[in-house]
């Protein structure tokens, strides 16, 4: 009788959740649909936020009592003004210059992502970041140098496998979230090397 309980409770939870998802991710749709600029850009800020929530949770263990708001905040504000801008632009400018939907023209789009506008834009963030941490530009500039070719390497390691899924399955506009969301453990990464003293 107890487990017969448990089980009913357990599966009314699940359906819960999952219907409470069903209809988030509708709204979402719709929203993306009526202002795919503004919703693209709200979701970079959010989870950037959330890559530094989980870097100061999990990776820096700082607990409750520790972690730093404000710094949430910057990371947010660096999603919300530069990563979503700027990637949701460079998306459009990629679809512009490759045309087409093909498995080739994925493989091209990646290699234009990951060749000419990754390191410029890995660098453009870590500098961001550090004027942010109020870093003044000789600070910048050192950390910049110590920091940038393991960032850019790991970059390697994680997104052409990524961005070729992206460019050849995902939709224009749904291209940021979807990287957004893979990019929660590369924003917690990020976070903890821009904030790495």
């Amino acid at each position: 009788m107890i487990c017969a309980s448990m089980y009913f409770l357990l599966l009314c939870i699940t359906e819960t959740v999952i219907g409470d998802m069903a209809t988030f991710w509708r709204t979402y749709q719709r929203l993306m649909v009526q202002h795919p600029w503004k919703v693209q850009i709200f979701t970079a800020g959010t989870l950037m936020g959330a890559g530094d929530v989980i870097s100061q949770q999990m990776i820096e263990r700082r607990g409750l009592s520790g972690h730093s708001g404000w710094r949430t905040l910057k990371m947010m504000s660096i999603g919300f003004c530069f990563v979503g801008p700027v990637i949701g632009r460079w998306y459009q400018v990629l679809d512009r210059l490759v045309l087409g939907k093909t498995r080739m023209a994925a493989l091209q789009k990646m290699l234009l992502d990951q060749v000419g506008f990754a390191p410029c834009f890995l660098a453009c963030f870590l500098t961001v970041a550090g004027t942010l941490n109020g870093l003044s530009l000789k600070e910048n500039w050192s950390k910049l140098k110590k920091d940038y070719p393991d960032a850019l390497i790991t970059n390697y390691y994680i997104w052409p496998a990524v961005q070729v899924a992206n460019f050849y399955f995902i939709p224009l506009n749904y291209r940021l979230p979807v990287v957004q969301c893979v990019a929660i453990i590369w924003n917690s990464y990020l976070s903890w090397k821009a904030n790495k003293l």
